[in-house]
């Protein structure tokens, strides 16, 4: 299992990943699930992947390989909107679960999913989320995160405190949050965790983070969000239904 978010913002992108694989209790392994492909002041595309690292291996290999050589139907960087790259990973990921997929099923699911996000000039940021069909959806205003994988531990907090309008630091201190929350139950999601804060226009990568469990500042965001919720409990008033002795 695994955690990958991204954030779309008037500011630009907010993306996280975990970096924990397994395949049982005692085969536990980091890997890096957030990849990116740049063309210098021209595209930066990102990929967080979640399913069977295998699958989803494929489909980023393949894509870094093919990247600048002019592959048609292969090299991201020969279109000129997100969504068109959107439709090259989705038929790239169909393809290659239509090839691999009756050998693997009887090992175990094949299936992959991504969240791709990014930017090509002439155009803003775009985040999408895409199936293993092939198929995906686009973030927007109203609907302007998206998570795969392990999510459900996660999503309470951004639905609480997350807005639109908010600022790349705040969006990436609340993602930090929901990784904490979903690392504290559940041991399939694991540091580090990579963060990348994109900021439109930029065509840069340089605000890219890696969060160890020991890192000081990630340390101190869990303590301080822990502290926080056992003071806003004790100030609840308490229910009728659990009157004092």
């Amino acid at each position: 299992m695994t955690y990958c978010l991204g954030i779309l913002l008037p500011e630009g992108l907010v993306l996280a990943s975990d970096s924990r694989t397994n395949a049982g209790v005692d085969q536990i392994a980091t890997v890096r699930k957030l990849s990116i492909l740049e063309d210098p002041d021209k595209a930066v595309i990102a990929l967080l992947s979640a399913g069977n690292l295998a699958t989803t291996q494929t489909v980023i290999t393949t894509l870094k390989q093919a990247a600048g050589t002019g592959t048609p139907e292969r090299d991201l960087f020969l279109h000129n909107s997100m969504f068109d790259v959107a439709q090259t990973v989705g038929n790239l990921l169909r393809r290659i679960l239509e090839r691999d997929g009756p050998y693997v099923e009887r090992f175990g699911d094949p299936n992959g999913t991504f969240l791709l996000a990014g930017q090509i000039r002439g155009e803003p940021p775009r985040l999408f989320q895409v199936y293993s069909a092939g198929n995906f959806v686009e973030a927007t205003p109203r609907n302007h995160y998206l998570q795969i994988g392990e999510t459900k531990y996660g999503k309470p907090i951004l639905d609480r405190a997350l807005r639109f309008d908010n600022s790349l630091a705040r969006a990436a201190k609340l993602a930090l949050v929901s990784f904490d929350a979903t690392i504290r139950s559940n041991l399939s999601v694991g540091a580090p965790i990579d963060v990348l804060c994109y900021h439109t226009d930029s065509f840069s990568t340089r605000n890219l983070m890696k969060y160890k469990n020991s890192d000081p500042y990630f340390l101190d965001l869990k303590q301080r969000y822990s502290d926080g919720i056992q003071a806003t409990v004790d100030a609840l008033p308490e229910p009728r239904l659990c009157p004092d002795p």
